[in-house]
């Protein structure tokens, strides 16, 4: 388990309900609540492993190992990069755990959990990304975003073959489903290559994105993060 103080913002927290105006005092409060409930019970743990690559037409291979990166995307994404590191983060089970207990009691607050939950994970993985950061400048490298399975044309799939790369159940107790859903669910896996300082790459684009018909979050002028 590793510490990191997790501040959960607010605003992060309203994006991902969804909502842009004010809310009412009692809601506003049980945010709020939520928010001090999730940080007590959230055990926070990452793992990941930096890989050199080659890349090839529309594949990323990588270097003693099995997995390979198919897909116009993230061939994209590394195009200049050399190295590549394969990271899972998770917030633990315990919060799955309260979402599901809230549910069955109490909607409104299974729905600000999740919300709390969502903001928390997507602050961990900034907090990992600039781990990441730290090792590749060691490299004088710059790093690109993180880019995750189920992005662009990058196959859900790979999932279970992702987290047996790095051990991610022993390491993590992080699993995946048969829908390759990881489990726990406010967990994440994600690519992020190591590139020379003077080159860049695309910005991340919704249009990419696999979900852009259906999501939620772009029907309301936002982002997902993801």
């Amino acid at each position: 388990m590793h510490q990191c103080n997790l501040k959960i913002s607010r605003e992060e927290v309203l994006r991902y309900l969804g909502v842009k105006s004010s809310l009412e005092e009692n809601v506003n409060n049980l945010i709020d609540e939520t928010i001090e409930e999730i940080k007590k019970i959230i055990r926070l743990n990452f793992t990941w492993k930096v890989f050199l690559l080659q890349v090839r037409e529309n594949k990323i291979i990588l270097q003693n190992c099995k997995l390979e990166l198919c897909g116009k995307s993230i061939n994209n994404h590394l195009k200049y990069c050399d190295k590549c590191v394969l990271f899972a983060a998770t917030l633990g089970s315990e919060v799955d755990r309260k979402i599901n207990y809230y549910e069955k009691s109490n909607m409104t607050k299974a729905l600000i959990f999740d919300a709390c939950a969502t903001a928390a994970i997507e602050e961990a993985c900034d907090f990992v990304e600039e781990e990441i950061r730290k090792t590749a400048l060691k490299d004088d490298k710059e790093i690109t975003w993180r880019f995750s399975p189920g992005y662009g044309d990058l196959r859900l799939d790979i999932q279970k073959e992702f987290l047996q790369l790095l051990d991610a159940y022993k390491k993590l107790g992080l699993t995946v489903s048969s829908h390759s859903i990881l489990i726990p669910r406010k967990s994440v896996t994600a690519i992020i290559g190591f590139m020379p300082k003077d080159k860049k790459i695309e910005k991340k684009s919704c249009i990419n994105c696999n979900k852009y018909d259906s999501c939620g979050f772009r029907k309301i002028g936002g982002i997902c993060e993801y």
